[in-house]
């Protein structure tokens, strides 16, 4: 059987002072409601209301993740570029050259890379224990 819309023909007007106001602002702020009206309606009409939710664990993870993220990025063009210059160089003191500022380049990967390996251990840990 089909659901009848039933058109709201009846007005309630209601005066707040400005704490009760922001009160309710902040729970309609909180809540996945699409208007003012319908959270009111709901919670005169007591029927539930859904609140957003946010987890903070995961709000700390995905953080750690970008910055993380933000490191790893400049490394790898770093090493990009290192390639390439190995690539184009032609005599044997070149060679020798882009190796020694190629071990300084490799050992900040591998450090990176272990930050970032402990991190995700790190955060693997916290998520687990929820």
């Amino acid at each position: 059987m089909k659901d009848e819309i039933k058109n709201r023909t009846r007005w309630l007007h209601l005066r707040l002072n400005e704490q009760e106001y922001k009160v309710l602002q902040k729970y309609y702020a909180e809540s996945l409601c699409p208007k003012l009206s319908d959270l009111a309606r709901k919670n005169l009409l007591r029927k539930p209301v859904v609140l957003k939710y946010r987890n903070q664990s995961l709000d700390e993870m995905i953080s750690e993740l970008t910055r993380l993220r933000s490191e790893l990025n400049p490394i790898g063009n770093n090493f990009n570029q290192a390639v390439k210059k190995l690539h184009s160089l032609s005599q044997i003191s070149e060679l020798k050259l882009w190796i020694m500022g190629f071990e300084t380049d490799k050992k900040m990967l591998f450090n990176s890379i272990e930050d970032i390996r402990t991190a995700i251990q790190e955060l693997t840990e916290k998520w687990l224990q929820l």
